[in-house]
């Protein structure tokens, strides 16, 4: 026999051959396969942390406007609800309140002069908030007082259960954030906005 015939009787016992086939096909396929499982399971985890902040931050929002309703009481009830489901969760707490649901995201009232939707050049402005400036937003931090409207903003920031590997500054950190406008209960009579008049700079 030749050399070339025994390279050619070589080659197909090689090409035939499928020993170890299975860990090649395995190699290539597990890392996606992780990926998939891995990432699968953090947006359920994300999905369910979100859902029960959800809950909480109503349940919570309800609780603080109620007559002589405790605020740091409501937060503690969310991170309480949250902190089992998010690892090493902060929780940034927020309230801002309105004299009703149309002052949502209004500026105060001013005579806007120059038509540039910002109060400036000595335009006249009412301070309805009572801060002694002209604000674009005119809700004021706090729970508010008796039929005030409240927006209680929670951003809950923890480190995901289930991180990829492959992707560590992704997976790092992630942040949350629920939201809930309640009315606070009629136990008082409510505090109109000041009409005391200021000008812009």
């Amino acid at each position: 026999m030749t050399p070339a015939s025994n390279q050619g009787r070589f080659a197909k016992r090689l090409v035939r051959n499928d020993d170890g086939v299975t860990v090649v096909e395995f190699a290539l396929i597990a890392p996606t396969f992780l990926l998939l499982l891995l990432g699968t399971l953090d947006i359920g985890q994300m999905v369910y942390a979100q859902s029960v902040l959800n809950g909480a931050v109503q349940t919570a929002a309800r609780d603080a406007s109620l007559e002589g309703g405790d605020t740091q009481a409501a937060d503690d009830l969310v991170l309480a609800r949250v902190e089992g489901i998010m690892p090493g969760v902060e929780l940034d707490t927020s309230r801002r309140s309105y004299y009703d649901f149309a002052d949502i995201d209004r500026p105060e009232q001013w005579n806007d002069s120059d038509d540039n939707g910002i109060c400036n050049d000595g335009e006249t402005y009412t301070d309805e908030n009572g801060n002694g400036q002209w604000d674009q937003e005119i809700g004021v931090s706090g729970n508010g007082g008796a039929n005030d409207v409240v927006i209680y903003t929670v951003r809950a920031n923890y480190e995901p259960i289930f991180k990829v590997p492959f992707l560590p500054d992704a997976w790092a950190e992630r942040t949350l954030e629920s939201s809930a406008i309640k009315k606070n209960q009629p136990f008082a009579d409510q505090a109109d906005y000041s009409s005391a008049a200021g000008a812009c700079n």
